[in-house]
């Protein structure tokens, strides 16, 4: 690698990152959030709110467990064992629904790793299920042809597990210190501190920036992730001001160069929210968490969202299907890219429910996949129940909801808009017969489509159109 193709860790160095064509086109990923809380079965919050007195998650766990001062999050570890997990089935599961690129969670905010880290005794090597979890995943996702990523949520641990150095105010119990007051796990625990705040530390000391950093580094420099993931902004917030977060990216971009022979396979996704550090358009690729643009952004964007809770949370509903692939569309037709978070439960299983969303959104795909993977926006993103996407010689018309009392639907913006010439050519995906259609000459050349008598497929209905 030439030294002219070296990133800086500055912020004019890093606005030379260009997001991979890989990724604009990939579109559709999937992603796990599994680990030491997916024992308790209540999401991944559970190692926060384990420790705070009166939450349904302290009630569980002195129910289930005992109390904190006595049998802590760490116990946990041993109940982990991953004994059903089969990564290289999951990850087939994961092509077949579609996903075209996957990164799983390599940390979260409980601070135990899920590979061999050479910084960090507390990991999935040493303890708990005994193995490379990172390692596995890596192995099956090269195997099913997948780019393979990794999601950290490192950076938020400083503070927001800081809850385990607590105590009880009422009770039979108060004022006996919760485990993490012991100086024993201080390692895992984090050293004693005042800072409690859930979204990010307000101003980490060095010996923690320090840490996180050599923990990420050493992820990047032993498994060399396509894709890598912060929770949160470019840390930290506070003194450091990001420049521990730029440091990181640099590494991680000059990484890719190297492992590419000079070419840019990273995608760095972080999110807009100031508070936790910086952020600067173009420096990463922007990710957003349940929610999505309103308009067609021009640079590369992410949604991570999940099908119900992140973690396994026994008990609660997942969405729909139709819901999670009318968000991929709108996405998609917004120039951005759809991570889908599947939460295994703690034997590396995924329940029924999981599977049949999964099987749904690949079956889908399988028919209106030429609409989505390679595609870009359109002159405009969509109106009503259409949303569009394109490539050089057709334009595709995502058609949400199938009319009730009308077989003839009318799209006016595409003529309208003069971004394509006459039309020659309108089919249904999915549908071998041809359609009845026409160009109004009343409203300015209109495309009216007659829609079959009986409804093909469900959930969405795209129309290839051609000129």
């Amino acid at each position: 690698m030439t030294e002219q193709l070296q990133f800086k860790p500055n912020i004019a160095s890093l606005l030379g990152y260009q997001c991979p064509d890989w990724f604009r086109d990939a579109k559709f990923g999937i992603y796990v959030h599994w680990g030491i809380y997916s024992v308790p079965e209540r999401g991944e919050w559970y190692p926060r709110n384990m420790y705070l007195e009166g939450h349904p998650d302290y009630q569980h766990h002195i129910q289930n467990y005992g109390h904190p001062s006595e049998f802590g999050y760490k116990d946990l570890i041993p109940l982990w064992t991953a004994e059903k997990w089969d990564p290289e089935g999951l990850v087939s599961l994961f092509k077949r629904a579609g996903a075209r690129y996957f990164a799983p969670c390599a940390v979260h905010h409980d601070n135990f790793d899920l590979w061999d880290s050479k910084f960090h005794r507390w990991n999935s090597v040493n303890m708990g299920p005994k193995k490379d979890i990172t390692r596995q995943w890596q192995k099956a996702a090269l195997n099913q042809g997948l780019r393979f990523g990794v999601t950290t949520h490192l950076e938020r641990t400083w503070s927001w597990f800081n809850t385990n150095k607590g105590a009880d105010c009422s009770g039979t119990k108060t004022g006996v210190p919760f485990d993490g007051n012991n100086s024993s796990y201080s390692d895992f625990y984090l050293d004693p501190h005042a800072d409690t705040d859930l979204r990010h530390p307000l101003n980490a000391p060095n010996s923690w920036c320090e840490h996180w950093a050599a923990r990420i580094k050493d992820l990047i420099d032993n498994y060399h992730p396509d894709l890598l993931y912060f929770d949160g902004c470019i840390p930290f917030a506070g003194e450091d001001n990001g420049q521990t977060g730029l440091d990181v990216i640099a590494h991680y971009y000059n990484d890719s160069l190297k492992e590419h022979n000079g070419d840019m396979e990273a995608v760095m996704c972080v999110k807009d929210l100031p508070d936790h550090g910086i952020y600067v358009d173009g420096v990463t690729t922007l990710d957003l968490e349940r929610t999505r643009l309103d308009n067609i952004r021009g640079l590369p964007w992410q949604t991570d969202t999940s099908t119900g809770p992140w973690g396994y949370h026994s008990g609660i509903a997942y969405r729909p299907v139709k819901e999670l692939i009318h968000e991929l569309i709108d996405i998609v037709s917004k120039n951005g890219n759809v991570l889908l978070n599947v939460p295994p439960r703690a034997n590396g299983t995924l329940d029924s429910a999981t599977v049949q969303i999964l099987e749904a959104i690949g079956q889908w795909l399988d028919i209106n996949g030429e609409a989505i993977y390679g595609t870009r926006p359109w002159v405009i993103y969509g109106h009503d129940q259409y949303r569009f996407t394109r490539t050089k010689d057709a334009v595709y018309v995502h058609l949400l909801e199938w009319p009730k009392d009308n077989n003839v639907i009318t799209i006016p913006s595409l003529v309208q808009l003069r971004a394509i010439g006459p039309i020659s050519k309108v089919q249904l995906l999915g549908c071998d017969k041809s359609l009845r259609w026409g160009q109004d000459t009343v409203e300015e050349g209109a495309l009216r489509i007659v829609l079959p008598e009986q409804r093909m497929g469900e959930h969405a209905w795209v129309f290839k159109v051609q000129w």
